[in-house]
């Protein structure tokens, strides 16, 4: 009878963490679906994201599910995005992508190419002085403006070069930013794939950007209670993404940051249905990849304490499946990450941790430089890691390996620490 018993309840366990992990997904599906084009700001994508998200912290039994507005200024490519080559028309997001801070701009424009080996400032700025070159786009290796910070800062100044812009050949898939987007430059510059043909006579462009001023976003907080309130462990992850860029590509965002999403969405069903001993507070930040701008206004405004966070765990890309997982840690967060460690190898739930430095990368920053004892994981370097900031970060290409280890990881850490 005990061994029917104890067979019962072990096949219990293994349907509830099988629901777990297909709760999870659904999660990763939904948010990087074509519902949400990219979760970006174009067309309230982001919004629309996040008001279901407080719909599911709900779901997920959290007693207080609160949206945080805040305004930023950014810029976004929502209508026309039509780049042709000597003729042969080139794909958003495959062919060609865009610097955040894109104008917009019309036109067919002769191509001048840089040759980085042997290069000749005076030269350049000499050809392109000439009648044969007059308001040419210039076409130079992705290296360029860091090799040849000043003269590229000239190229881009509509005073000092007639020049219409400038063509950077970079590796492929190519990648789509948000970071520099609270501006619009003077001149595009277009990022393409080493394909972009040498030979090349002339660049047709017909790119719209529409820059959103004062635009209205917000971080979605849910808090679990615990049996004591004068502490509280949070949980942080990004839920908006890079959006589009035209009218029909946009970036799906499964890995970077559904999966961070999904993940405390399932640690917020979890601890409502297992009360904690204290409090939890669970943070979906909207504009990370704007600058981080969600979670600095969070840390400017909290709706708990700074001081009152025994420990924070920001869940960025989380789903994949490298063994050795990513993390940073802040100074007040090192004798927590002794447990973490000590955890870890005595479970196996990773074969290492590759520590790196502090840095303004993700939304722990914001905690990390007001001294709040604070870890950042990253499961970098796998599989779909691959696909980081391209439009091949979708579902399709999603990987799960690791959230079940950082979910139990995570859990045993807050029963033990």
């Amino acid at each position: 009878m005990k061994k029917i018993l104890f067979l019962i309840l072990a096949l219990v366990t293994v349907q509830l963490g099988a629901q777990d992990v297909a709760h999870y997904k659904k999660i990763v599906k939904k948010l990087s679906s074509a519902k949400y084009q990219g979760r970006g700001y174009a067309e309230d994508g982001a919004n629309k994201a996040g008001k279901w998200i407080a719909k599911e912290f709900a779901k997920a039994g959290a007693v207080d599910v609160v949206c945080q507005p805040f305004k930023l200024d950014i810029n976004t490519f929502p209508g026309k995005m039509e780049v042709s080559v000597d003729g042969k028309r080139q794909v958003p997001g495959v062919d060609f992508t865009l610097r955040e801070f894109n104008p917009s701009v019309k036109g067919e424009f002769k191509l001048y190419y840089i040759d980085l080996e042997n290069y000749n400032a005076e030269k350049m700025f000499a050809d392109l002085a000439t009648p044969q070159y007059e308001g040419a786009i210039v076409v130079a290796d992705f290296m360029y403006p860091y090799k040849h910070g000043a003269d590229f800062k000239k190229l881009q100044s509509k005073k000092l070069c007639n020049t219409s812009g400038m063509v950077h050949v970079w590796e492929s898939p190519l990648k789509f930013y948000k970071a520099y987007g609270e501006t619009v430059a003077e001149k595009p510059v277009i990022w393409v794939t080493p394909d972009f043909p040498k030979g090349a006579k002339s660049i047709k462009l017909d790119i719209e950007n529409e820059f959103l001023k004062d635009y209205e976003c917000f971080n979605v907080i849910a808090k679990v209670e615990g049996t004591r309130h004068d502490s509280c462990y949070v949980f942080t992850a990004h839920y908006d993404h890079l959006g589009k860029l035209g009218k029909k590509t946009y970036y799906p965002g499964a890995h970077d940051n559904a999966s961070g999403t999904a993940a405390i969405i399932t640690f917020a069903a979890h601890y409502a249905k297992n009360m904690p001993e204290f409090d939890m507070y669970f943070i979906a930040f909207s504009g990370e990849d704007a600058n981080l701008r969600g979670s600095e206004w969070y840390a400017k405004n909290p709706i708990a304490p700074l001081n009152r966070i025994k420990y924070l765990f920001n869940l960025d890309m989380i789903g994949d499946n490298n063994p050795v997982q990513y993390c940073e840690v802040s100074d007040e967060g090192m004798q927590g990450f002794s447990l973490f460690e000590k955890i870890n190898a005595e479970n196996g739930y990773f074969k290492a941790f590759e520590k790196g430095e502090l840095a303004d990368n993700s939304d722990h920053y914001p905690f990390a430089k007001r001294n709040v004892p604070c870890v950042f994981f990253m499961n970098e370097k796998g599989d779909a890691h691959k696909y980081y900031h391209t439009v091949h970060d979708k579902w399709e290409n999603a990987i799960f390996t690791t959230y079940e280890p950082m979910f139990k990881m995570i859990e045993e850490f807050i029963r033990k620490y």
